[in-house]
Formats: structure tokens, sequence, C-alpha cells
């Protein structure tokens, strides 16, 4: 399974936001957690669902989508 199929989008779901493999865990719930100091062993001890490869996914899903060329005006 490559990281990036972890993340599931489905409009019927946490309102079509990206999840971590069908699960009502958003790629964002995962980030904030990070974001506000968590280790990676303790987001996976506060949602004992994700597997190390689902967070891993997220980072890489966030860095993707951030990753896009910025265009200045002549």
């Amino acid at each position: 399974m490559e990281l990036l199929d972890r993340i599931t989008i489905n409009p019927a779901q946490c309102g079509g936001r990206p999840c971590i493999r069908g699960m009502r865990i958003r790629v964002t719930d995962v980030l904030d957690l990070l974001a506000h100091g968590l280790t990676q062993q303790e987001v996976l001890e506060e949602m004992p669902d994700l597997e190390e490869d689902d967070i891993k996914a997220s980072l890489l899903y966030a860095s993707q989508r951030m990753n896009h060329p910025v265009v200045k005006a002549a």
C-alpha cells in the first residue's frame, strides 16, 4: 500500500475532508496534534486506531498539498 492510499476523501464523510483509511479521523486532526507538540507515539496513544504509516501519510499529504508553484504577477 502506498502511503497516500491511506488518505481517503468521501463527500459523505467529515464534510469531504481528507481522512485516514476511511475512518472519521481527519488528516487535520493528526496534523493539529503534532502541531501542538505531541510526539508521533503520543498521537498513536491518543488515537489507537491509527498506525505509524497513517501519520507519515498525513504529513506527506499535507506537504504535497502545500507544494505548488508560486507565480508572481509581472
